[in-house]
């Protein structure tokens, strides 16, 4: 039986939550890897919605274990807010439900601030963030300067890591005229803070280790989507972590070996919140009518998503970079009465037809895509269960987007309804 990592095979939103709740019935633990809570994760459970953005999606069934792993950065104040959140809606997480590792780095408020100032500060030139701090809290990661969980509890070494932080951060606001952050406040704050973290945190990797011993099912969790990843995405317009599967072993303390199937999800078609290229985009009528049907807003901002044709190409690199064995393919009902569809198969840069994305953003901005024009259908595809319940041109659609991207459909999702899937191939037993 295969551990499974689930990460987005686009630009983030694919649905990854529905398909993470479908398959976490099939697991025994459900892990978290990357990002913050700049993630946006919605199921539909009957009559009732989730909105996770730091909890595995995981958490909404009863005796699963929920991992944050060391590779996701924590911002604590919004963590135990949702929590309490979740919990309203009748679910129970307590520290047997969840643990976080202790060796993640948090976000901090001054993270908040900076973010927003500095975007602010670019004018025009905005890269397009949450405004929630993810970015300089990876920034202080990578520049050995971060708090991390188990920080919160050793008061003498809490203090100098503030005094490392505040010397230059400080220095940062200062220079784009904003408020300082004030030391005893900040300390106070993370005081009040760690005790009511620490019932959850342990040494996450030991944990998940003696699970994958005991032959326990794991699946990995992944936000964003391959093309946010911050060196193979569309760079600077990218999120802070690495979204590939790789980063699975790195974020949650395990292993590559331990990772049997990489399900990458992607829309039937593609949408992109914020700045930054975007080949298929259709800021047209057929724009407007895919973000209607799909109901196509970011769960963590509310802003309105791009939305465009199938980018063949774009996904196809995304199987090959981040070594994904199957897709999952979502929202197919969205395109139900479309007369015609068509398919990004390749791009056309001065003058010659490439099969890939360029890296440079100037190249990104500059591609026209080329496309394959298939028959739509009229029928509805909304709760399908079976391949025998979709239209032949559904499923002749289906079956091109395999040959294009050169990766088989394992799952089909025909509505936000978790049972509303048609299952090609489990990937725990693959």
């Amino acid at each position: 039986m295969a551990n499974v990592a689930v990460i987005g095979a686009q630009w983030g939103d694919e649905g990854k939550g529905k398909i993470v709740d479908w398959l976490s019935e099939r697991a025994d633990v459900v892990v978290r890897f990357q990002g913050g809570h700049n993630a946006g994760h919605t199921l539909q459970v009957g009559n009732q919605t989730y909105k996770l953005s730091l909890l595995p999606s995981g958490v909404v069934r009863g005796g699963k274990l929920s991992v944050i792993g060391n590779g996701v950065v924590v911002d604590p104040w919004a963590l135990l807010d949702e929590i309490d959140r979740i919990r309203e809606q009748g679910v129970n997480i307590d520290a047997d439900a969840l643990r976080i590792a202790d060796n993640a780095a948090l976000i901090l408020p001054l993270h908040r601030q900076l973010d927003q100032a500095l975007e602010a500060a670019r004018g025009d030139a905005k890269i397009g963030t949450t405004g929630r701090g993810i970015g300089p809290a990876y920034e202080d990661k990578v520049a050995r300067r971060a708090i991390r969980v188990c920080d919160l509890w050793d008061r003498e070494l809490l203090e100098e890591r503030i005094d490392q932080l505040l010397f230059h951060h400080n220095a940062v606001l200062r220079g784009l005229g904003a408020a300082e952050v004030d030391r005893q406040e900040l300390l106070a704050q993370l005081l009040e803070i760690g005790p009511k973290l620490r019932p959850y945190a342990e040494t996450v990797w030991r944990r998940l280790d003696e699970a994958r011993r005991a032959g326990r099912r794991i699946l990995f969790e992944g936000a964003q989507g391959v093309m946010l990843d911050v060196d193979h995405g569309t760079y600077p317009f990218v999120t802070s972590s690495n979204t590939v599967a790789g980063q699975v072993a790195v974020g949650a303390g395990i292993g590559p070996s331990s990772i049997g199937y990489v399900l990458g999800i992607t829309k039937a078609y593609t949408t992109r919140v914020g700045s930054g290229p975007f080949p298929t985009e259709q800021d047209n009528e057929v724009g407007e009518q895919l973000g209607t049907r799909g109901h196509e807003f970011g769960v963590v901002t509310g802003r309105k998503r791009r939305c465009g044709w199938f980018d063949a190409v774009m996904v196809r690199q995304a199987v090959r970079v981040a070594g994904i064995t199957g897709i999952a393919l979502t929202k197919l009902d969205v395109l139900d009465g479309f007369g015609e569809l068509r398919i990004c198969t390749g791009y056309r840069l001065d003058g010659e037809t490439i099969d890939y994305f360029p890296a440079s953003i100037r190249d990104q901005a500059r591609v026209e895509p080329v496309y394959e024009t298939i028959d739509g259908w009229s029928e509805s595809t909304r709760g399908a269960r079976s391949w025998a319940a979709l239209p032949a041109t559904a499923v002749k659609y289906v079956r091109r987007i395999e040959e294009l991207i050169e990766a088989p459909v394992a799952l089909l999702s025909t509505s936000p309804e978790r049972d509303d899937t048609v299952l090609v191939r489990d990937p725990f037993e693959d």
